[in-house]
């Protein structure tokens, strides 16, 4: 069995060099770039490799025209080359990756990429078979309400890849069937679901950040937040037993947008401290969103998820 198969044989590379592997899934524009870049650059370059699974489309943007479906479907892609490719990685082998360039929708040169201590994946469909599901140490899903990732699927597609807003909402109405079959199925199989999103059945004013909620699987050992949890009187953070969609008892965490700068920070600041880094500041890279807006909740996420990957009881 495939899937065993790179298991053993990680088993038996486990030496210092083999990378730790997170994937980062989800749909288009759900926020996995921007997850992904804060928690690259506050482990900064000599420690992570990032690739996204998008390079691998077998068709350039003018060739999907006539094609009966879209990106997100398995038959658009390279998927045995994913396959491959996360193999030699998760072994500590460098690949000769392809690229799409997104912004002129063309295949360009490929790239020799390294593995180094840790290495993130993200993209459409990086937990898409069980092949893939075995090269990671850590999944996370990135799960927006649609009308949310639809408004910044928009505001991305518009402002930074030049197309007009009726194009990209006919072409969020075609990809919807095979987001449905291929890209939210995934969801099932992450270790850590995230959503930001505004919190039900409050009426915060217009500009408040966007709350996060994780949801937290016992399929992986979490970190102790105890500590974290118990400083901040419940406010910017709390721990909830919730229910996964199949019934089963699970812990999900929510951290507030509404709740003042200056208390997310007392938040940020320790766990930042636990994480045992030399002295200094929390990184400035996290919790950017770009334009020089900054997000409290998305900083905190991406502090707790360094916690998950710099636990070696993970």
């Amino acid at each position: 069995m495939p899937h065993k198969l790179i298991r053993i044989e990680r088993v038996e590379n486990d030496r210092p060099g083999r990378p730790v592997m997170i994937a980062v899934a989800g749909d288009s524009a759900a926020g996995k770039t921007t997850l992904t870049a804060g928690l690259a650059e506050a482990l900064g370059p000599d420690r992570v490799t990032t690739i996204c699974v998008d390079d691998y489309h077998r068709y350039d943007r003018r060739e999907r025209k006539g094609l009966p479906f879209t990106a997100l479907h398995p038959d658009c892609n390279y998927v045995e080359i994913i396959e491959q490719h996360l193999q030699l990685l998760a072994t500590g082998r460098p690949i000769l990756k392809p690229v799409y360039d997104h912004h002129t929708g063309e295949l360009t040169r490929p790239e020799l990429v390294e593995p180094h201590e840790f290495v993130i994946v993200e993209g459409l469909l990086p937990l898409h078979t069980r092949l893939t599901r075995a090269c990671f140490d850590i999944s996370i899903y990135l799960d927006p309400p649609e009308e949310v990732r639809r408004q910044w699927k928009v505001k991305r597609d518009t402002e930074k890849r030049g197309y007009q807003t009726e194009a990209v909402l006919a072409e969020l109405e075609r990809r919807e069937p095979e987001s449905a079959e291929f890209i939210r199925p995934q969801r099932a199989f992450a270790d850590i679901v995230v959503r930001f999103a505004p919190i039900a059945g409050r009426h915060d004013p217009p500009g408040t950040p966007l709350s996060a909620e994780l949801l937290l699987r016992p399929t992986m050992n979490h970190p102790d937040l105890s500590r974290v949890l118990a400083g901040n009187e419940q406010r910017a953070i709390h721990l909830k037993l919730t229910r996964d969609a199949d019934g089963r008892p699970v812990d999900t965490l929510h951290i507030h947008g509404y709740v003042p700068r200056e208390e997310s920070l007392v938040v940020e600041k320790a766990i930042w401290e636990r994480l045992g880094v030399d002295a200094g500041e929390v990184p400035l890279t996290l919790g950017n969103l770009g334009g020089g807006v900054r997000s409290e909740p998305l900083a905190i996420t991406q502090l707790l998820l360094l916690s998950h990957l710099l636990d070696p009881n993970r």
